[in-house]
């Protein structure tokens, strides 16, 4: 993983050209005199647009449902809020929270754990971590030199 972050940093440096643009554009600004040549508007502009209720008026006409209730927006906009929240908070969150910390059903741990029994059992008793005789010499059957022949032996 460091390997990768190590070439995605080399490639980045490397490509700086890449992320900077090719082409500079510029545009020229164009003045005037700082004098009273150019027309302004100062008269104050008055509203003539829709009034509070027009536009909650036009706001409940175009209402689309989300589905939960039909007749009332409050009360569909309430339920989805709600129904989305136990949904995504309750559920998903909650349930990988206990997932995430349920016991080991399926036994993926429990070798390294009888190793650790093991070995605290060995030390207690004196013995040596590993024994060299685990395997008795005498049920080992190894091949002869000439089922070897010319085989590489690598230990």
């Amino acid at each position: 993983m460091a390997a990768l972050t190590r070439l995605g940093a080399l490639s980045l440096r490397l490509n700086q050209r890449l992320l900077q643009p090719s082409v500079v554009r510029s545009a020229g600004i164009s003045t005037s005199k700082k004098n009273k040549d150019t027309v302004t508007v100062t008269d104050v502009i008055t509203d003539h647009g829709k009034t509070k209720t027009e536009s909650s008026e036009a706001a409940t006409k175009n209402w689309v449902s989300w589905g939960f209730d039909r007749f009332s927006q409050v009360e569909d906009n309430s339920t989805m809020h709600m129904t989305f929240f136990v949904a995504i908070t309750l559920c998903i969150v909650t349930t990988g929270f206990i997932w995430s910390y349920l016991p080991d059903f399926r036994m993926r741990d429990w070798a390294q754990r009888e190793a650790f029994l093991e070995l605290r059992r060995r030390e207690a008793l004196g013995l040596p971590a590993i024994d060299p005789d685990l395997v008795p010499l005498d049920k080992i059957e190894l091949p002869e030199d000439e089922e070897l022949g010319s085989r590489e032996i690598i230990i």
